[in-house]
């Protein structure tokens, strides 16, 4: 178990403000201080830095924070398999986000079950920004994420690499056939939520072309794929998704892509754990059975 006093460090180095992480840990401000004195004066350097009314984390800090993060994941693990020795089910819990847990995982799940009879699997979905801060809790082992993530952060390797498109209902009608992204902006779009990496992949492209969201003649944020797809196929408006949520809708003729010349997108899905952890070759054994 770890020092009590590295909770209060976490806390703070999620909310980089004593006040909100004595409340998050619901203790006073004055003890999250004294913590964050004791562990400076245990480990001989600052943790923290003021920066005017903000504070930072120093290189110090950084190293810290990445080192108990991992101890802290790594007791997760160590606890299912001293449980495991003593005759308990294993238990594997990981993070998925939605396109890759509804549409891709399922169909090798069999090969992981077949790998390790009696495993009790729990797949957890969410987008990637809510899935990394899960497993920085330790609460996941790995996760199967589609959006951008700090690499330097995390141990990682590639799950898939899967084609991105634009979509509409077959009936839709536009004004002039489009060609370019930019002759999509009259349409209304239907996007996922901040913090999914289907939306942040379709930001940074429109980022690229000088373009936010903010120029499409609506926008429409919904966090569920499938009721994306549904209002795509009603004519509400337009969507961009990956081709792997979509392909049985194409194939069937209830989605149709628009093909523009100017977007192209193959993007990188990826496996993600802690960096360092002791229990690597497990998860990177996890991770080529689950690849496509």
């Amino acid at each position: 178990m770890l020092d009590f006093r590295m909770d209060t460090f976490l806390a703070v180095c999620r909310c980089m403000n004593y006040t909100r992480a004595a409340e998050m840990l619901n203790i006073t401000q004055p003890a999250v201080s004294q913590h964050i004195r004791y562990l400076e004066e245990e480990y001989q350097t600052k943790l923290f830095v003021q920066r005017g009314k903000k504070i930072e984390l120093t290189e110090s800090g950084k190293l810290l924070r990445q080192a108990v993060l991992r101890m802290q994941h790594d007791v997760l693990h160590l606890k299912k398999e001293i449980g495991k020795q003593q005759g308990k089910r294993r238990k594997l819990c990981f993070g998925a986000t939605f396109t890759i847990g509804e549409h891709l995982v399922p169909e090798r799940l069999p090969r992981l079950l077949a790998e390790y009879p009696g495993l009790s699997v729990e797949i957890r979905l969410g987008n990637t920004i809510g899935l990394l801060e899960s497993l920085n809790k330790g609460e996941l082992e790995f996760a199967i994420v589609e959006g951008n993530f700090a690499k330097q952060e995390y141990a990682h390797m590639l799950y898939k690499k899967e084609p991105f498109l634009a979509v509409c209902a077959p009936c839709h009608h536009f004004v002039k056939e489009p060609d370019s992204l930019e002759q999509l902006l009259s349409e209304t779009l239907l996007v996922r939520e901040e913090g999914a990496g289907n939306r942040e992949i379709l930001e940074r492209t429109l980022q690229g072309k000088n373009l936010s969201l903010d120029d499409f003649a609506g926008c429409i944020e919904i966090n569920d794929i499938q009721a994306i797809k549904e209002l795509v196929m009603r004519d509400v408006g337009i969507g961009f998704l990956y081709q792997a949520a979509a392909e049985r809708e194409l194939r069937e003729g209830s989605l149709k892509q628009i093909v523009l010349s100017d977007f192209q997108i193959l993007h990188d899905m990826a496996f993600v754990w802690m960096k360092g952890s002791v229990f690597e070759d497990y998860y990177r054994k996890c991770a080529e059975l689950l690849k496509p």
